[in-house]
């Protein structure tokens, strides 16, 4: 099945082409549909088989078809993965994905100085991907509010829960608003 037959608009189609990807992989193909219904979803599909782009594109078509800002963005996407190579890989996905939809997006993660994390934070962002540590940091400083958010991502799920995020993961959720769309993915699920 080709992203168009998916429903996805051609501002992002445009850009989809402009990777090199023409048909959906089968977790994008049914993937895609339920987050554009806004459901919640669990997803589970074997490293490499395209679930960035199972969420990402689908974020990015919600959030671009309903601009609602006015004045500095708000954070309305969070995304959170457990490595920084993960979370940046996810950054420059959303990034070529939605480079013709007018919404930016940040990354951040620790090991590195703060400052250029935050000055993104302060000019506004759509989509933050973010390790949880730094995460929490950021709002522990007052630069990160997640009271604004519509979907939140957790990516390689089992994962976080594994490598001891789980006391990180549950402060973050905790923050979130009680109304908000939920997607969790991974390369591979325990019952």
């Amino acid at each position: 099945m080709n992203f168009e037959q998916l429903g996805v608009i051609p501002t992002i189609l445009t850009a989809i082409e402009k990777q090199g990807y023409t048909q959906a992989t089968p977790i994008q193909e049914k993937s895609i549909p339920i987050v554009l219904n806004r459901s919640d979803l669990i997803g589970c599909a074997q490293t490499g088989t395209g679930k960035t782009a199972a969420f990402s594109i689908p974020i990015l078509q919600l959030l671009s078809n309903s601009k609602a800002y006015q004045g500095k963005r708000k954070i309305r996407a969070l995304i959170v993965t457990p490595t920084r190579e993960l979370a940046i890989q996810i950054g420059d996905s959303l990034k070529a994905y939605g480079r013709h939809t007018g919404l930016n997006s940040t990354v951040i993660f620790g090991g590195v100085n703060q400052n250029k994390q935050t000055g993104a934070l302060q000019n506004g962002v759509d989509i933050l991907v973010a390790t949880p540590g730094r995460l929490l940091d950021l709002m522990v400083q007052g630069f990160i509010a997640l009271r604004d958010i519509e979907l939140f991502v957790l990516d390689e799920a089992d994962r976080m829960l594994d490598m001891g995020f789980i006391h990180d993961v549950n402060k973050i959720i905790r923050a979130l608003p009680e109304k908000r769309q939920n997607l969790f993915f991974s390369a591979t699920m325990a019952p």
